[in-house]
């Protein structure tokens, strides 16, 4: 929740630089920031006092998670993402995996939450891949590329993992992909309604999502999953297991019992182009294949050397 309100109050403090002075929100959301803040004691950076929440009376009635509706100037989206409900516990049902994932599909692409957060024009997003894996992939949230293709890892960042796996000795379609997170970590937009730029998702929003991620770990029963970057690690390790990312890349840890190798999310290579930072990961991914019975040929151990 801290998270959350953090995020809300950079973004207010955004608007007021940029001119900003009143906000539309809807009188739910209101009353839902105000319980946020009161549950738990919250620290909240404090708001400055000329930016004006102005309820939006046209919205009375509405529910806390609405769809989303670009709008110019506006954090209703942030706002009504705090009280994001407790998952609803679900039983998958039986039958063959291909069965079993489709009716998981067919259940995130109803979840009326998920269905609140995606922008009109874009794609809830399910991990894909073989459903008899043994190496797992897991990242924190769909970017632009991925809510416009339905698809995990699509983008800059996706191509860079594709090429990873293949230096592994494996296809992509050899492995399966996915995210925690099932939609897009949404941010305020412009008159033209397209979001630029991510946000990591908050605690509240993995935790919502985290069920669907661990049904497609017991269906497609990887023999170990690999967490990349620090939001996904947190999701899994939990939130305060560790404070900077080093200190857990590199070793084993499980979840949902299976062993879970920490690295670094394939972005970090876009931005740092050096040996040095690629050889890190690809150490990481030399126990991974050692840990999946794959080979690892000489050529292969002396990558980024």
């Amino acid at each position: 929740m801290r998270t959350a309100l953090s995020v809300l109050t950079d973004e207010l403090r955004r608007l007021k630089a940029h001119g900003v002075k009143h906000l539309r929100v809807s009188p739910d959301s209101i009353a839902a920031l105000r319980a946020a803040v009161h549950s738990g004691g919250a620290s909240v950076p404090a708001i400055a006092p000329d930016t004006v929440a102005v309820p939006a009376t046209e919205n009375v009635g509405k529910p806390v998670v609405p769809a989303w509706t670009p709008r110019a100037s506006t954090t209703e989206a942030v706002v009504s993402s705090l009280p994001l409900p407790l998952p609803t516990p679900f039983v998958l049902p039986d039958g063959d995996k291909r069965a079993r994932m489709d009716a998981l599909c067919a259940r995130v692409q109803s979840d009326p939450v998920c269905a609140a957060h995606v922008r009109p024009g874009k794609k809830i997003v399910v991990g894909v891949g073989s459903l008899d894996a043994k190496v797992m992939f897991v990242g924190e949230a769909p970017g632009a590329e991925e809510e416009v293709q339905g698809e995990p890892f699509v983008g800059p960042a996706g191509q860079l993992l594709t090429r990873m796996i293949g230096a592994m000795g494996l296809s992509r379609a050899e492995v399966y992909i996915g995210n925690i997170m099932n939609w897009r970590p949404e941010i305020p937009v412009d008159a033209s309604g397209i979001q630029y730029g991510n946000r990591p998702p908050t605690e509240a929003e993995l935790r919502y999502c985290l069920p669907y991620l661990r049904a497609q770990i017991e269906i497609v029963n990887p023999g170990l999953l690999v967490a990349l970057g620090t939001t996904a690690a947190q999701g899994l390790l939990g939130f305060g297991a560790f404070k900077a990312l080093g200190e857990v890349r590199g070793h084993w840890h499980e979840f949902a019992g299976k062993p879970l190798m920490v690295t670094y999310h394939p972005s970090y290579i876009l931005r740092n182009q050096s040996n040095r930072s690629k050889r890190m990961i690809w150490e990481d991914l030399l126990q991974v294949m050692a840990r999946a019975g794959l080979s690892v040929s000489d050529r292969q151990r002396g990558y980024f050397l």
